[in-house]
């Protein structure tokens, strides 16, 4: 069975990667174990977080299953953050300051497909809204050019959002689950409260900088927890896991060609999602999940540089690499 990765990793994740940022702390055990709170500094924005101490105790002391041997760290990682878990034992395997919010950039739409799959409806019809276009045209996002008037299903809509990362089929969901943008995102933020994504916030339901770059963010360890929460959902596992998207031409829409810029998918063995990511801001950015062996393997990484369109995906390959090598501890 997988375990739900809860990440309350003070005592953990960051004793095995540290916190580095010269700018920012975080929570951190004292000589007793104890933790205390520290204010995480991210662009235009102060956060909070305080881990309690016996959760840190029992995520290091007790995790559901055999523990892994951590010897040394993945090399040549150029992320400016990440985290690998375990995700059957939540174990944290490696960690570079995981609990500092940055930008995430298409990973929010992560969420967005977790509170409209929570709502239902698959089979609902919807129709996309004229202000759409005024949307993408605004921000330049991906789009999958959906026109307005046009009718699609929640279902269809979901695979363009994810395999495609299509900007108009997060606001035309939105739209419609909210119903309205305000009441998407807040349902949003409702559902990382619940999952206790305490150093995450959304203000759009696709990433895109709305009202700035640093508005939406997250952490790594937080995305593991909501990445957990999400593959949970038999639709949503089976979404993310396509490298392709092909909608033919239906009663009331035109055809939708989707390809996946997850450059792993199909590419690396046992990668089974879940989501990229790209702003200025952000960065590239991934949220990943591979099983190999028996073993599955969830993790991200945010600010790998953009040198090239595939700094994420090199920086999640060596991460993976180095936590499949490594072995049960005796």
């Amino acid at each position: 069975m997988r375990l739900v990765v809860r990440l309350m990793i003070a005592g953990v994740a960051l004793a095995i990667g540290g916190l580095t940022a010269g700018c920012s702390s975080a929570v951190v055990p004292d000589a007793q174990g104890a933790t205390k709170p520290a204010v995480i500094s991210s662009p235009g924005r102060a956060v909070t977080a305080t881990v309690p101490a016996a959760a840190a105790t029992k995520t290091a002391s007790a995790p559901a299953g055999p523990v892994l041997d951590v010897v040394g760290v993945p090399r040549a990682i150029k992320a400016k953050e990440g985290i690998l878990v375990d995700a059957t034992t939540g174990q944290v395997l490696w960690s570079k300051d995981a609990t500092v919010p940055r930008p995430i950039a298409s990973i929010t739409k992560v969420m967005t497909a977790l509170v409209i799959l929570q709502a239902g409806g698959l089979n609902r019809e919807i129709t996309v809204p004229k202000a759409v276009v005024n949307y993408v045209a605004k921000y330049g996002a991906e789009a999958a050019g959906l026109i307005p008037g046009q009718r699609y299903t929640t279902d269809e809509l979901l695979h363009v959002m994810l395999v495609m990362s299509a900007a108009d089929a997060a606001y035309t969901l939105a739209n419609a689950y909210g119903p309205g943008l305000p009441a998407f995102i807040a349902k949003m933020n409702a559902e990382a409260v619940k999952l206790g994504l305490t150093g995450t916030h959304f203000t759009s339901p696709d990433g895109l900088p709305y009202p700035t770059e640093f508005s939406t963010y997250s952490t790594p360890a937080d995305l593991v927890t909501l990445g957990e929460a999400a593959m949970q959902n038999p639709v949503f596992r089976s979404i993310v896991d396509l490298k392709y998207y092909n909608l033919p031409k239906g009663d009331g829409h035109n055809a939708v060609s989707a390809t996946s810029d997850d450059t792993l998918l199909g590419r690396y063995a046992g990668l089974v999602g879940i989501k990229t990511g790209y702003t200025d801001a952000a960065g590239h950015t991934l949220l990943f999940e591979a099983v190999r062996n028996g073993r599955t393997l969830i993790g991200a990484v945010l600010g790998s540089p953009m040198t090239t369109p595939f700094t994420a995906a090199q920086d999640a390959a060596k991460v993976l690499n180095w936590g499949f090598a490594l072995k049960q501890a005796s």
